[in-house]
């Protein structure tokens, strides 16, 4: 039988649905994302379903290994498996260790995402901010920007040595987005709505709208993730290839289970 062999540094999208109506029909799987890298495993945005794919994944990602979990904002299609993946990691509160990092509205808020038992079994528990930055073993991540969204939510730049990519996670277009997220060898982007669509409550970023973005940033490459219902029934890869066409830059669609080589991206001394 074949063995799967993850690549030493790498970024696993468990899941692609993004708000609420794709993520509670399951038109497409929920869940974090898992990045590995120089040595550090780190799990953001923990959905509804991550703990199941993280040992459903070929080979099974162990829970066990990670440093950290990292949380954007409050909702639950981000937020739902908070806890039970610090609670994995920690392996049930009998192996204390790694980081736990949220906005202080999942932390301290009226209705707090993390649970107080868990608190005591991680080294630290981080609140984000913008224009924070902390090290997490091998990788440095920051958070450059408060995000425009009903809750607190931010994006995540990773980095390490010869690499630096960005999570452009649930928001409004604002043009401060650009210089938040310049330099990302990789660019990861939440685009919901396939045309523009603002409500009271709804701030997250149409195909449209991501075009200023990844003509400034440039990035090696593009990866669009988290489609809503319209961005669905269009067909996300047709839609990144054309994407890409017009803009003269390598844009694709992210799909359920998604293996990102980060090697590839790395610049080499």
């Amino acid at each position: 039988m074949h063995e799967t062999k993850l690549p030493p540094n790498f970024l696993k999208i468990f899941g692609t649905a993004g708000a609420r109506v794709a993520q509670s029909k399951q038109l497409r799987a929920s869940g974090g994302a898992w990045l590995r890298l120089d040595g550090t495993n780190l799990l953001f945005d923990p959905g509804p379903g991550t703990l199941v794919h993280c040992w459903a994944s070929e080979p099974p990602l162990n829970p066990a290994e990670l440093d950290g979990v990292l949380l954007s904002h409050r909702h639950l299609d981000h937020s739902n498996d908070f806890n039970v993946m610090v609670e994995a990691m920690v392996e049930g509160g009998f192996r204390p260790h790694g980081i736990a990092a949220a906005p202080a509205d999942a932390l301290n808020g009226r209705e707090p995402v993390f649970f107080n038992y868990l608190r005591s079994v991680v080294d630290k528990t981080l609140v984000l901010k913008a224009g924070s930055s902390f090290k997490v073993g091998e990788i440095t991540v920051s958070t450059p920007v408060r995000h425009h969204h009903p809750v607190e939510t931010y994006g995540f730049v990773f980095s390490s040595p010869g690499i630096n990519f960005s999570v452009v996670t649930d928001t409004r277009y604002f043009p401060g987005l650009i210089e938040a997220y310049q330099g990302a060898d990789l660019l990861i982007l939440n685009v919901t709505f396939h045309k523009p669509f603002h409500g009271s409550r709804v701030f997250h970023l149409s195909l449209l709208e991501v075009e200023p973005l990844i003509q400034e940033i440039s990035p090696q490459l593009t990866v669009l993730t988290h489609f809503g219902a319209t961005m669905l029934r269009h067909d996300p890869q047709q839609l990144a290839e054309q994407l890409g066409n017009k803009l003269g830059k390598e844009v694709v669609a992210a799909y359920d289970g998604m293996l990102l080589d980060l090697d590839v991206f790395r610049h080499r001394s």
